[in-house]
């Protein structure tokens, strides 16, 4: 330990917080990714040797605690109940990349294969290690690939089932959600345009190609190409911004987004 650089030992420290692994354990992950904290995660979760594996009988147990009385599934009501035994809001956005690890179908839903495959993948077996875990899954939120593909796991399991297209007011609230973690500046701006302007479902092809346009355009639009291939909906909301005055238009030398 002695050897380790003070940047060293501060991410040591701070994975075997968030992981509860011991100090071997934890210095071999950090190693294995060049002392990329993010890499360790993935070293750490992924490789089973590195973690406790989890008990199928102790898994069957918690799936017995949340599932539904009369249906073999975890249900809003079990959800609930997990929320509180983890002390987590319901609304809470690691909700959702737990549903993500889960591969689940639906919102608000775990069928009994979703909900023990997810848990087996984190290592988690008991409560106490669901809590442990929870670090780890809002740090995923920061990995750029894993936030593209949790956005993208979340429009189908958020839309009802049967539908192509999502609710719009559901888009709204998952897009808030979502972009209040990436601190996209014109997110309320989108989504008071879209009641005002559009008030329909939103497109699966609507939904991936605004991520694209968060991370690309800048948020005071300098570098937009209105000859781009953006849909229709996104070509009349930088129309919408600049109509009503929240951003100048990109001839303006000193283009500015007034927040």
């Amino acid at each position: 330990m002695h050897k380790l650089g003070r940047g060293q030992r501060d991410k040591l420290q701070q994975f075997i917080t968030i992981t509860g692994a011991s100090d071997k354990v934890a210095l071999q992950a950090l190693k294995a990714s060049d002392w990329h904290l993010e890499g360790a995660f993935d070293v750490f979760y992924s490789q089973p040797q590195l973690k406790t594996v989890a008990d199928s009988r102790h898994l069957e147990k918690l799936y017995n605690r949340y599932k539904d009385q009369y249906v073999d599934m975890i249900l809003a009501d079990g959800i609930t109940l997990l929320c509180n035994d983890l002390q987590v809001d319901p609304q809470d956005i690691v909700m959702l990349v737990l549903s993500w690890h889960m591969k689940a179908g639906t919102m608000c839903e775990f069928s009994k294969q979703e909900f023990i495959s997810g848990l087996q993948s984190l290592g988690i077996d008991s409560l106490e290690k669901f809590r442990e875990r929870i670090p780890y899954m809002r740090s995923e939120l920061t990995d750029e690939q894993k936030f593209r593909e949790i956005y993208n796991f979340a429009f189908g399991w958020a839309k009802e089932k049967g539908q192509k297209s999502l609710a719009l007011d559901t888009a709204i609230g998952m897009w808030q959600l979502l972009f209040a973690e990436k601190q996209w500046p014109l997110v309320d701006h989108w989504c008071q345009f879209l009641q005002a302007r559009h008030n329909k479902a939103i497109s699966r092809d609507t939904w991936s190609q605004l991520l694209e346009f968060a991370k690309t355009v800048d948020g005071n639009l300098s570098n937009y190409d209105s000859e781009g291939a953006w849909p229709y909906l996104i070509d009349d909301f930088v129309e919408y911004l600049q109509e009503n005055g929240i951003i100048r238009k990109s001839e303006d030398a000193d283009s500015s987004l007034k927040l």
